[in-house]
């Protein structure tokens, strides 16, 4: 993870989500590509108190979102517009997950 963000972000670092937008390709419509780094989702687990399935659904949204045009980045305004969607889809995600169990 550490060598992806390194060389498409030019950020010297490992991260949790990067997402990789798949451009105009011919063929069936793609947002792209999302990788999670499970060993920093396992981190996070921990520190948050959730499982690594619901850090890694959660960190699924995030690139999600991303794909979609979102960035945190861009201000504090967007960080909390991106927050707020993730969110809102985390708890109406993850209830419908864990209800189908």
């Amino acid at each position: 993870m550490k060598r992806l963000n390194r060389r498409f972000r030019g950020k010297n670092k490992t991260t949790d989500v990067l997402s990789f937008p798949a451009g105009n390709a011919p063929g069936p419509v793609m947002l792209g590509d999302v990788v999670v780094s499970v060993p920093v989702a396992r981190r996070q687990a921990r520190l948050t108190g959730w499982s690594l399935e619901k850090e890694c659904f959660f960190l699924l949204l995030h690139g999600i979102l991303h794909l979609l045009g979102y960035d945190h980045e861009r201000g504090a305004k967007e960080a909390r517009a991106m927050a707020d969607i993730q969110h809102k889809l985390m708890n109406i995600g993850y209830k419908q997950r864990t209800k189908r169990r």
